[in-house]
């Protein structure tokens, strides 16, 4: 492994991707935004008042995870997860560069 947990590679395997989606949304990764999370969010037809609250964290705490602004541990990404009614995966990609 390289440094951050990333794997060490040589050549055209040169980059890789950390890919989160929560089942039921969109695809989509946590550098895009959040995205995939305010669709899970708004699919279980939920504010981000009505989230902190199932949550016990505060509105503008959810605005900063969705906004991509926070690096979110995997115990809140499962606790959004469960929170909003879909299931977490997480994966690796190659991107090719």
């Amino acid at each position: 492994m390289g440094s951050g947990g990333a794997p060490r590679t040589t050549g055209q395997n040169k980059l890789w991707e950390l890919r989160v989606r929560a089942e039921g949304a969109l695809p989509g990764n946590l550098a895009d935004g959040g995205r995939p999370v305010v669709r899970a969010r708004t699919a279980a037809k939920l504010t981000q008042a009505e989230l902190a609250r199932r949550l016990g964290t505060t509105q503008s705490a959810v605005a900063r995870l969705e906004g991509g602004r926070v690096s979110p541990s995997f115990a809140t990404l499962r606790r959004y997860a469960k929170a909003t009614g879909t299931r977490l995966m997480v994966g690796l990609e190659r991107v090719m560069g």
